[in-house]
């Protein structure tokens, strides 16, 4: 909004040219970064003073951590800060013809209407288990591929009516069509090496990752702060993969496809980042609010979405190694107890209690040494991932 603003006043009045500044994508990106991080800090304080007048508190599971049911009331669904500062921020700062922003804000904000569904039982209907798992599922299956639709033909084309040809092309065509190499799954630490997917195959993965990332995001939610900062390091890193595909310059030198108009997600990443750390002066321990489905699903949901469109799909997996394994954690222990329990009568776990997080509290872990530790780790593997700009 504003970059238009600044560019119409060009035009309208030369002395004003110095606003030309406002067209460095860098410039643009720590202002979003830092309107995101002070709406935040502002809002914050009265954002949970109204979740707590609406008696909005999280309620704690009968079976969950002992420790944890002194946190019973704490006001949650703060992942409505979140996502109000990403919106705000980058509808001010980003270039609003920019294709990418808008299907990564839907993806967001439609993430977060299923998280606020979800949470709104939990909170009204006073159950702590929330919206059922088919139901919540159902409808971020319906986001995703609409998604993944969208992204497999506005990988290949520059502007929307050229997504929309290249749609009809491929449907005239009996659904067979050949996608550009950049469209393919990308290896890292590899030059040029692409594996081609098929229409159908980058819908599958898009999907897979899209609605993948945003639950094991939400399974890791689980302790004051342990999710919001590896959200904002895996955000910050995949800004600098959507900074290199699209320039010309940077994706030529490092070996990357080049895909014009995903840099504006930087714009978008760095709102994100700042929007996180926002919620995190309130949500380090002891928090004073919760993020709740609202926000995780939506988080998760966005660093998919991004993922896929810079072709790093394979190094998100890697920087947010943490979101993966908490995922397993839960997928093996379930998994597990329903075998034993069909095979032996008794339901046998893998772990003390899942997710991981869990079972490092059960171990005798202090909350806080859990949190900080999983940032550490996520540290790293960020770090990795970034290695491989370079790398290959």
């Amino acid at each position: 909004m504003l970059l238009s603003l600044a560019i119409w006043l060009q035009t309208l009045t030369p002395e004003l040219g110095f606003l030309r500044v406002f067209q460095y994508l860098t410039l643009r990106a720590v202002l979003a970064a830092m309107t995101a991080l002070l709406m935040g800090l502002i809002a914050g304080p009265a954002v949970i003073r109204r979740l707590t007048a609406l008696k909005i508190g999280q309620p704690v599971r009968g079976y969950g951590m002992e420790t944890h049911l002194q946190k019973s009331g704490t006001p949650t669904m703060g992942g409505v800060l979140i996502l109000l500062c990403i919106a705000v921020s980058t509808l001010l700062w980003c270039d609003l013809s920019n294709r990418f922003i808008w299907i990564v804000l839907v993806v967001t904000l439609g993430f977060g209407a299923v998280g606020w569904a979800d949470d709104w039982r939990k909170v009204v209907r006073k159950d702590p288990e929330g919206m059922r798992s088919r139901e919540k599922y159902f409808w971020q299956s319906v986001i995703g591929l609409l998604a993944a639709l969208y992204l497999v033909f506005s990988i290949s084309e520059s502007s929307n009516l050229k997504v929309l040809d290249l749609f009809f092309r491929w449907v005239s065509s009996g659904f067979d069509i050949n996608l550009p190499p950049k469209a393919g799954l990308l290896l890292p630490f590899f030059k040029e090496i692409s594996y081609p997917l098929g229409v159908f195959g980058f819908v599958i993965l898009t999907y897979l990752v899209i609605v993948g990332s945003s639950n094991a995001v939400n399974l890791t939610d689980g302790l004051d702060g342990l999710v919001i900062m590896p959200v904002v390091m895996v955000g910050s890193a995949l800004g600098v993969f959507a900074y290199v595909t699209g320039s010309v310059v940077y994706s030529k030198y490092l070996f990357f496809p080049h895909i014009p108009g995903s840099g504006e997600l930087l714009i978008f990443c760095a709102a994100m980042a700042g929007a996180g750390l926002a919620f995190l002066w309130f949500n380090t321990y002891p928090a004073q609010v919760f993020m709740g489905d609202v926000g995780a699903l939506a988080l998760g949901g966005a660093l998919g979405t991004i993922a896929v469109i810079v072709r790093q799909e394979i190094v998100l997996a890697i920087m947010g190694g943490i979101f993966v394994v908490e995922a397993l954690s839960v997928m093996l222990q379930v998994t597990w107890f329903k075998y034993t329990k069909r095979k032996y009568g008794e339901g046998r776990r893998i772990l003390k209690m899942a997710p991981l997080h869990h079972h490092f509290e059960k171990s005798g872990w202090r909350e806080t040494q859990v949190v900080v530790r999983f940032w550490i780790i996520t540290m790293l593997l960020c770090l990795v991932g970034l290695s491989t700009l370079k790398l290959r």
